[in-house]
């Protein structure tokens, strides 16, 4: 056996930074690298990957492989590549980065087959009059396709929450009717491009290898069409096109808009099953799927021949994966673009102060649109001071005022609010008792239908209390506003008016919310309520207000990226205003008005506001200036976890100390996280900063897998976005 057998290197899905040794038979075939592999590992058996067939050990004591999954690579080169970079740029096992690369089909083993698939279908709308009156889905189906054009494509449909059943049903009923095609083509031409998106789409068309374009465009500058021409010019040699959007919401408009241009174009979101989602990552790998529109874990998918690479919204918080592997999908995109030499276009117009700072400092090329599309003008900003006003609902006077007018001029009015629920507190007028969650130190918030306090960290949910449970006082205050109280009040003030909510509570699903914004997008008066939900990429042409209640909270936090994320969403959601030939407006509520940062971005824009606050940050030595890393810890017992990151701090300080890197690394803590404790978890933080990143990853590499107790879980994340 020992002269027969081959020792090859597996990487295990578990939580382990070893890579272990098999022996492969000399009967069995031995594996490509990136096979799938079936092994013995402790009392089981699990999946890995191979990472090594030239392990110089022939005699080791090792167990033997159980079966060899595929006679090919799973992971292919450059993914394998990938995988080993993130496990050393997160400090995170290799097993479990390569188990998060492959979809979760192949990681329970499926066989990596491309199944045949029925042609491609466009279902039409026949009549609409032959469904239920109280069948509310079936009326979504068919708003849904007026708003389209009364025909679209069977996966364009799926992408917008309406599963095949339903269609069938209606097709059923006589409602719809479904045609076959056998190829899809071109349905749309391109757009003659104003004089600066012509100047983006020639300097990203004529990049050569790798290079980073940083698109920064004001909303509704027509960024998505310069994407559109740059990618024509890639397919056309055969190459394809990876577009990475925030959210699953944006992904069927995206689908949609896309096919009207190329015909065709695959999707990967949290929305598809395990099986669609093998099939389209198998389809990419093999060249069939020409143009790929995702979420963030789309940044994974291999494919035959990749040119270019397109990241919408580049800003957008939900490209960080905030558990297990803490990967930002934005920079795994210029990794993936550098490694095959491709060029990569980062879009936003509001992009993140470590992306202005690189197309600052000349690693990025920094392309602008500062013109809407055809013509449409810029919204206008105007403050309302809040101190001294009364309140109604939350709501001024002059918002008030200001919202009539804009109905009755028949506009649309969206008025933003990123707070869900009814109130974020329930106080009692006499001693000042506020509800607390018993597991979390978080207030609770009040909802109504159902009348219910809810926590909004653990999910926990409390009967309404009828008294105080401090003083037993029976008078208890709603204080704070969420969108529930603000759909109230509005409701009263202006009960003709179409009203729409949207936010989590309202929109669990694409179909829900799909429905929602073809209502709106019909063109008639109404309010929309909503969340940062309503600030990310939709168009709603009738629009002419945005109202912002409350902008406070974000420029007063104490997290150093509060301010960036506020300005962010103010001028995102702003951009939903005059987004057609109609001149809007935006007016923001504060109780600080003078606040140096509102006044920059409200007569600079953002623009002005990232000079200010990047030179704010590059003073006080934050990022981007510096790289950043944060060990957090949590368990039952807080000693524990406070503890356990003390040891952490001094294995940092010694590695820091013998690698003579002490004069450039800081280390900051540990401390309570600023929600102390969530889900009864007591839970602390460790701040790692260095004057180099070479230097940071020295110090946390040092860590390895250090001991801990069975109770407590911690983690590193290395660029963190959210500080709780």
């Amino acid at each position: 056996m020992a002269d027969t057998k081959q020792v090859i290197q597996v990487a295990v899905p578990r939580p382990l930074h070893s890579v272990y040794d098999y022996h492969v038979d000399g009967d069995m075939a031995l594996p490509a690298l990136g096979a799938r592999l079936r092994v013995p590992f402790g009392r089981s058996e699990v999946i890995g990957i191979c990472v090594s067939t030239h392990v110089d050990n022939p005699h080791a004591k090792t167990k033997p492989v159980s079966e060899v999954l595929d006679h090919d690579a799973a992971i292919d080169s450059e993914l394998l590549d990938l995988a080993q970079w993130m496990q050393s740029y997160y400090h995170y096992p290799l097993g479990e980065v390569l188990a998060t690369v492959l979809p979760s089909a192949a990681r329970k083993g499926l066989q990596l087959e491309i199944k045949p698939e029925p042609p491609p279908d466009i279902w039409h709308l026949v009549d609409p009059s032959l469904i239920s009156p109280r069948a509310k889905t079936q009326q979504a189906v068919v708003d849904h396709l007026l708003h389209m054009g009364d025909a679209q494509s069977g996966e364009a449909l799926e992408a917008a929450g309406f599963n095949r059943s339903m269609l069938r049903k209606l097709e059923g009923i006589g409602v719809l009717e479904r045609k076959v095609v056998s190829v899809r083509h071109q349905t749309s031409e391109a757009l003659s491009p104003s004089s600066e998106q012509q100047t983006a789409i020639n300097a990203i068309n004529a990049a050569v290898g790798f290079n980073v374009f940083l698109l920064e465009g004001v909303t509704g500058s027509g960024k998505t069409e310069v994407y559109l021409q740059s990618m024509a010019k890639m397919l056309a040699t055969g190459k394809q096109v990876l577009v990475l959007v925030p959210e699953i919401a944006l992904t069927p408009q995206t689908l949609a808009r896309f096919e009207n241009r190329f015909g065709s174009a695959g999707m990967v979101h949290s929305g598809l099953s395990e099986t669609q989602r093998l099939q389209t990552w198998l389809k990419c790998r093999a060249g069939e799927i020409k143009v790929l529109i995702g979420t963030r874990s789309a940044v994974f998918t291999p494919f035959e021949s990749l040119g270019l690479i397109i990241v919408d919204e580049e800003h957008d918080s939900s490209y960080k994966q905030q558990d297990g592997l803490r990967y930002s999908a934005r920079d795994l995109t210029v990794k993936r673009a550098q490694q095959l030499d491709i060029p990569l276009v980062l879009g936003s117009a509001t992009p993140s102060l470590e992306s202005f700072y690189n197309a600052k400092r000349g690693r990025y090329q920094h392309v602008l649109l500062t013109q809407r599309a055809g013509g449409a003008k810029m919204p206008r900003y105007h403050t309302i001071d809040l101190r001294g006003q009364s309140l109604r609902g939350g709501l001024s006077d002059t918002l008030i005022r200001v919202i009539r007018s804009h109905l009755e001029a028949n506009g649309q009015v969206l008025v933003y609010l990123n707070r869900r629920g009814f109130a974020p507190t329930l106080v009692c007028k006499a001693c000042g008792w506020q509800s607390v969650c018993s597991d979390c130190d978080a207030r609770l918030t009040l909802h109504r239908q159902p009348e219910q306090l809810v926590c909004h960290h653990c999910s926990l949910r409390f009967t309404l209390p009828t008294h105080c449970e401090q003083c037993g006082h029976h008078d208890l205050l709603p204080v704070g506003m969420g969108t529930q109280r603000a759909e109230e009040s509005l409701a009263e003030l202006f009960p003709d008016i179409p009203l729409y909510r949207i936010d989590r509570d309202t929109t669990r699903s694409n179909a829900q919310l799909t429905a929602q914004l073809e209502k709106i997008q019909r063109g008639d008066s109404c309010i929309m309520v909503g969340t940062q939900m309503l600030a990310k990429g939709h168009h709603f042409p009738e629009v002419t207000l945005v109202a912002v209640i409350n902008a406070d909270a974000g420029f007063l936090s104490p997290d150093f990226r509060a301010p960036e994320r506020t300005a962010q969403l103010v001028v995102q959601v702003a951009g939903r205003a005059g987004r057609a030939e109609k001149q809007g407006d935006v007016w923001i509520q504060s109780y600080q008005p003078e606040n140096p940062l509102l006044q920059k971005l409200m007569s600079q824009g953002y623009r002005g506001f990232a000079e200010a606050e990047l030179s704010s940050r590059l003073q006080a030595g934050l990022p981007p200036a510096q790289p950043m890393a944060m060990l957090r810890a949590e368990a039952f017992d807080p000693t524990l976890a406070r503890e356990f990151l003390t040891h952490c701090k001094a294995a940092l300080e010694s590695a820091a100390g013998s690698q003579q890197d002490t004069a450039t690394v800081e280390i900051l803590g540990p401390i309570p996280a600023p929600m102390a404790r969530v889900a009864k978890r007591a839970r602390f933080q460790l701040v790692v900063m260095a004057a180099t990143r070479p230097a940071l990853h020295r110090v946390l590499a040092s860590l390895g897998q250090p001991k801990t107790h069975s109770s407590l879980r911690w983690s590193i994340d290395v660029d963190p976005y959210d500080a709780m």
